[in-house]
Formats: structure tokens, sequence, C-alpha cells
């Protein structure tokens, strides 16, 4: 394989516009396809299987007008008169009644009686005469002695609460529709002292992309690309290919948006990733270059070829990594993160595939001034005896190893404390920054009525034989559910045509993210007291039973996903370095970094520990899916680290050093890289904490901790200090096993070998 990377860099040097017309041709069709089909996400976090998720499945077939998405808007009066003053009214009504008239939205009164049926008026008779009277402090918006539907004024009188039901989920709603919606309801503003305030579910998926975090995170890069390489030209040049990379990778993701369901939360993260591999490749790949010049007096194209073929054999083996650890979030069947898996694995890929075929073409077009001439006389001057820093620090660690690794597993151990009380969920307003139309919204909500109305279940009745639910046994199932404890209000959500099911709308006393709407929820699926003396069975689904089955689903399959982790790092591992302590040492390691990055991320966010630095106004959980999809990154970037520092040891070891003096050797020659890989892959995933989205927030926070833990404290202390625990023992594999395993030669050794051998006998 290096040598077939040896010959593509050469041609790619040698030819460069051939391979650099070609990407620009790639990035030209793009775009036009972006252009003409335009982009489609959502914030669905769908999971097939759910019961919240089977039942409403079963609601479009048997009642469409109750299968759509719930919406609400808080009308709040800023000045002291009351929201339904006779001076404000009209302009309430008329925005009501304007929102009322959508084709998407359901008016109350026709789900409630069933379009004026004998059926639905008797029942909305008997269960207006059998309800226990409320203990809310609201009261309805009450006109000409009729009150509105779907509206409620809180004990104040200065908020309205308007909640309605929608034909249609609403990540299936046009962005058009949505703002005409919100249109109606900012009419109100015009007019009146009245402030309009959707609930997020109404605001359509956003794709930070294109802010000044990617900027800030690129300009850090450039800064230790600069740093790394000393040359303005070759500090361009992996800006230059993670760039064409995320534009192809990223572009193509929303070019393709309409032919699949994609979260708005897929190109971000293909993004974040994209542009911090895609730049570390590059680099590995450049600094081999310049090394090989230093070192070896080749020419910037011959050295090329090399770099090509030796690093980016390795470069092509740590994406594949990358690549395989993503593609294992597969094997877990759930949709949405499959996609997320797929594009992120995808923009990995064309990283790879341009720094393979595009850098080479623009070293080609850089030529010798790779390397200045002055830069060639420094090193040549330099004395390279003297020890760097990078020497006295690998001394110091091997020389105090049995104090240091003790005092770094109680450091990680103490980051981790916190993932015993991590609390998961799907994001709600209230963990929304507080400046944010979600978080006035669900504030404003809570203030006036209660949290639970920020997260409304429904209730799905059926009788056990499928025949009309009775009256009497539906009164009942209302009369039972408005006794418990952790119910504020029960309504009646109404009948589908032939009054084979019955929706109840049941608002909780708590928020949807708190622990006592996820046991409300297990109560009602679970405590059969609820239905005695009836013939139903009942079912929760709605937006907040889905979130909380989403979070417990991803729970129960992370167990699994550690485990494929896990049995990959070792045979992996096992396969590269030719040692059976090696990917044991690395596994643990791994382990340690990911609790202890989860560890930090909690007590920032679900605690609020340093939460003002980091624009966390409110500490809430994390999201559902971050342990699964940030532990796949981090193993696949984990891993990388480990194969450019421990393959540079092990070549080290290859040529004759022992013990200690391969590991300091392997050590000196590839930390400085390693180290600025990280940084820049910190920079990059760091640019996305300060975005408003909590989604993405938590996910650059959770990436850049982790590769900061992981870089730092694990490959660059961790694993060098037990590898010396073990001396040559580090790099036993039993003979019979050497012989069954391929020799993967990921850092083109044989390439190397076969070029010094061509070259000997050509003097």
């Amino acid at each position: 394989m290096s040598t077939l990377f040896y010959k593509i860099g050469k041609t790619a040097y040698s030819k460069p516009w051939l391979f650099i017309a070609s990407w620009l041709i790639i990035l030209s069709v793009v775009i036009t396809v972006l252009l003409t089909a335009g982009v489609n996400v959502s914030s669905e976090t769908r999971i097939d299987g759910t019961e919240s998720q089977d039942i409403l499945d079963r609601l479009e077939e048997d009642f469409p007008m109750a299968s759509g998405g719930q919406g609400s808007i808080l009308f709040h009066s800023t000045g002291n008169v009351a929201v339904d003053a006779p001076e404000q009214i009209e302009s309430l009504l008329t925005a009501i009644q304007s929102i009322y008239e959508l084709n998407f939205v359901v008016n109350p009164m026709e789900i409630l009686a069933d379009g004026g049926t004998s059926y639905g008026q008797e029942a909305l008779a008997q269960m207006a005469e059998a309800m226990p009277e409320s203990e809310a402090t609201h009261r309805p918006l009450v006109v000409q002695d009729f009150p509105v539907p779907g509206i409620m004024i809180s004990e104040d009188g200065q908020t309205a609460l308007f909640q309605f039901q929608m034909t249609e989920q609403v990540e299936n709603l046009s962005d058009a529709e949505l703002d005409q919606l919100m249109d109606y309801a900012y009419m109100v503003e015009e007019e009146t002292m009245i402030q309009a305030l959707p609930s997020g579910t109404l605001i359509p998926a956003d794709i930070p992309i294109g802010g000044t975090h990617e900027l800030i995170g690129l300009a850090i890069a450039g800064i230790v690309l600069v740093v790394t390489l000393g040359s303005l030209v070759a500090a361009g040049l992996p800006l230059i290919v993670a760039l064409v990379g995320v534009g192809v990778g990223v572009g193509g993701t929303f070019a393709l948006s309409s032919l699949f369901e994609m979260n708005s939360l897929t190109p971000v993260l293909a993004l974040m990733v994209g542009l911090a591999v895609g730049i570390d490749y590059a680099l590995f790949i450049v600094n081999r270059q310049r090394k090989l010049i230093f070192d070896e007096q080749l020419t910037a194209k011959e050295a090329a070829a090399r770099a090509i073929g030796t690093a980016g054999s390795a470069v092509f083996f740590a994406g594949l990594t990358v690549i395989i650890a993503l593609c294992g979030l597969l094997v877990i069947g759930i949709s949405f993160l499959s996609s997320m898996a797929l594009v992120a694995s995808m923009t990995v890929f064309l990283d790879v595939l341009v720094a393979l075929t595009l850098l080479p073409a623009l070293l080609g077009l850089a030529g010798e001034r790779i390397v200045s001439r002055k830069a060639r006389e420094r090193y040549a001057k330099k004395d390279h005896a003297q020890p760097t820093v990078a020497n006295y620090w690998i001394q110091f660690l091997l020389k105090g190893k049995w104090v240091i690794i003790p005092l770094l597993i109680v450091l990680l151990a103490t980051l981790a404390v916190p993932v015993t009380q991590m609390n998961l969920g799907m994001p709600s307003g209230a963990s929304a920054n507080q400046d944010t139309v979600e978080r006035q919204s669900y504030d404003r909500i809570t203030d006036a009525f209660g949290e639970g109305y920020n997260g409304t279940l429904a209730l799905v009745a059926e009788e056990d034989d499928g025949s009309a639910i009775a009256i009497e046994e539906y009164v009942q199932l209302l009369s039972s559910l408005s006794e418990l404890d952790e119910v504020a209000e029960v309504s009646p959500g109404g009948f589908n045509e032939d009054g084979t099911v019955g929706i109840v709308s049941i608002t909780p006393k708590h928020g949807p993210t708190d622990s006592e709407t996820k046991e409300l929820v297990e109560y009602l699926r679970s405590n059969e007291s609820i239905t005695d003396g009836t013939n139903l069975d009942i079912g929760v689904t709605g937006l907040t039973a889905i979130n909380i089955d989403v979070s417990e689903n991803l729970a129960e399959v992370f167990p699994i996903y550690i485990g494929i982790i896990v049995v990959l790092s070792l045979i992996i591992l096992l396969v590269v370095f030719r040692s059976l302590i090696i990917p044991i040492k690395a596994t643990v390691g791994f382990l340690l970094s990911i609790l202890a990055t989860f560890g930090v991320t909690t007590a920032v966010f679900q605690w609020g520990w340093l939460g003002s630095l980091f624009g966390v106004d409110t500490g809430g959980p994390l999201l559902s899916f971050i342990p699964i999809m940030v532990t796949g990154i981090l193993y696949g970037l984990a891993m990388d680290y480990q194969v450019f520092l421990v393959s540079s040891m092990r070549e080290a070891y290859v040529h004759g050093h022992k013990k200690d003096a391969a590991i300091k050797t392997g050590y000196s020659s590839a930390s400085r890289v390693v180290v600025a890989a990280a940084l820049i892959m910190v920079s990059v995933f760091a640019g996305f904490i300060f975005t408003d989205d909590i989604m993405i927030k938590q996910v650059g926070f959770a990436l850049a901790i982790g590769i900061l833990i992981d870089a730092f404290l694990i490959r660059m202390i961790f694993v060098p200090a037990v590898m010396s625990l073990f001396g040559d023992t580090i790099w036993y594999l039993p003979k019979w096993l050497d012989k069954l395993l391929p020799n993967l030669d990921i850092e083109g050794e044989k390439l190397t070998a076969s070029l010094h051998s061509m070259n000997k006998q050509q003097n």
C-alpha cells in the first residue's frame, strides 16, 4: 500500500493541475446540486420500536388529527393591562382565529366533538358533569360566555398560553408554513402591548454553520500550524486540504438531504470532525516531508512522494480507524445516529482522499519553497545533540513513573466522579441560553402556569376488544389520572371518528426533563390500578414521552457499544503494533479518558460548574446521544494519536533501541507534531462551544475536553510511563500469533527499505 501511495504522491506532485482541477470539478458539481436541490433538515430524533413512537405511528392510521406535533405560543402583556383586557382582546382573538384557519392546525372543537356527531356531543356533556374540579389557578379565556378552546389565562391575567394540535409533525412542516403561523401570532404586537413567544418546537431547525466559531477555530489552528511548521506556505496547505474535504463532504450532505431524513446536528458534526482530522492528516504529511528534506537532504518532490508513501499510509489507517469506529454505530440500529455516523464517516474518507491526492499536488505547486533556503541553513547550523523540551519531559516522566502513574489515575478518577450522577435527556427550553426565544417562552410558562405546561403528555386509551370507548370508562380514567400526585391537570383530548381511540392530555407538575416526569410516565405505563374497573388499554406518547424513551433506549445500548469499541480496539492495536500488552494498555487508557471526559462534561452542563465561562446559564441533563456519539468519535481520534506516537517508538525499537531508549527516541521524534495536532483539534471543537444551540455546545465541549484529556494526559503521559514499566516485554508477541497476523506496515518501512536499497544500487 505504501508503494502505491508513493506513486500517487509522485504523480500528483508532477501533474498538480490535473489533480487540482479534478477536485475543483467535484466541488463545483456538489455546489451546483446543492443550489438546485436545497437543504432539508429536521430536529427529529426518532427511534423505532419505542412505546411512544409505536403509539404515534398507530395514531397516524387510527386518529390522524391527533397524530401530529403540538405547539404553543405564549402571549404576555408587557404593561399593567391584562392580556384579555377589552383594548387587547380583539387582536388576540384575531391572531388565534387566523392560526386555527391554517390547514395544518387542528381546531380543538372538531377533535373533541368529532365534527358534531352525537357520540362526541354526548361525551362532552358527560365529561363536563363528571370531571373533578381542577386545582389549577389559571382560567379559560371566555368571550361572550363561551370559553375559547386551547387558550388559558394566568392567575394574574398578564399571560395567556395558547396550545394547539397540528396535523403534521413539526419537522415535516416547511419553514414557510411555520413563518406564516408566527406572522399571525406576531400580529398582536403591532396593535397591543402583548409579546408573542413561540415554544421551541415551532422554531425551524437551524444549522449554525458559517459563523465566527469556525473562523476562531481555524485562526487558532493556523497559528499552531505556523509555529509547528515554521512556514506560512506549509501552514496554509493543511487548511486548504481540510476546507476542500469538508466542502465536498458537508456540501454533499446538504445536497443529498432531500433523499433521506437528516438531523440538523448531522452536518455540524461532520464539519467538526472533518475540519479537525483534515487539518491533522495534512499536518502529519507536510511535517514528514519537511523532516525528510531536513534530515536526508531530499528534493521536495522525492520527499513529498515518500511522505505520502509513509505518513500517508499512517493517515490512511488512522482515517480507516475513525470510519470503523463511527460505522460501529450502525450496529445499534438507531436511524438518526446511523445518519450522523455515515455522514461523518464519508467526510473523514474524503479528508483522507484529499490528503493523499490534492495535498501532493499543492506541494508540487509550492515546490522547493516548502522549506526556505534560510530554514535549511538554520537547520544545518543547529546543534541537534542539544536536548529539546520533549527530551527533558520524557526523561522526567520515565524517572518518576512510579509516582506519576498513581497520581494521574487519581486525577482521572476524580474528574470522572460526576459520571455517577450523569442524567441523560433531550434538550428543552430550560437548557437554552437565557437570551433565546425558547428559554424566554419556557421561563414565562413556568412562572405563569407551572413547569409541567412546557411538556404535556398524551395518553391514548382504547378498549381491549377494539370497540368504541364507553364514555363512563373514559370519564373514570380522567378521574383516576387527576388524583395522581405528580399530575397538575388532566383534560379530555377527544375521540377518533368511530370512538375507538380516546386521547387524554396530562400536564405533569414537573418539567419535561425532570426525573419526576420520567417516573410519572413509567407509572402510567406499568400501574394497572389507573384502569381498574374499566376494559381500557392505555399508552403514553407525545414529545416529552418520546424524548424519555429516546434517552432510555440510548442508555441501554451504550454498554453494548462500549463493548464493541473495546473489542475493536484490542483487535486493531494487536494487528498494528504486534504486541499483546499495548492493546490492553491503550484500551484501559481510553476508558479512563472517556470516563473523565463525561465527568467534566457533566460537571459543567448538568451541575453548572464554571458554566458562565462556556455560556451555560442553567444546568440540565446531558444530551442522551452524547455518550455514544462522543465515544465513537473520540475512540477513532485517540487511536490516531496512539498510532502516530507508539509507531514511532516501535520504529526506534526495531532499529535497535531497547527499553526506555526506544520510548525516549520515539517520543522525542513524534511528540511535537502530536501535540500540535491535538491543539488544532481542541481549537476546532472548542469553537463550537460558543454557539447558542445547546446540542452543538455540548458536543463541541465534550469533544474538545476529550481530546485534551486523551492526548495530553493519556497519550503523552500515561502511555509512555506504563510502557516503561514493562521494558522490552511491552513488544512481546507469541511467534505463532506473529505468523497469523497480517503485516500492515502502516509506517511504510518496506517502502523506505526498498528506496534505500535502490539508492545504494544506483550509487
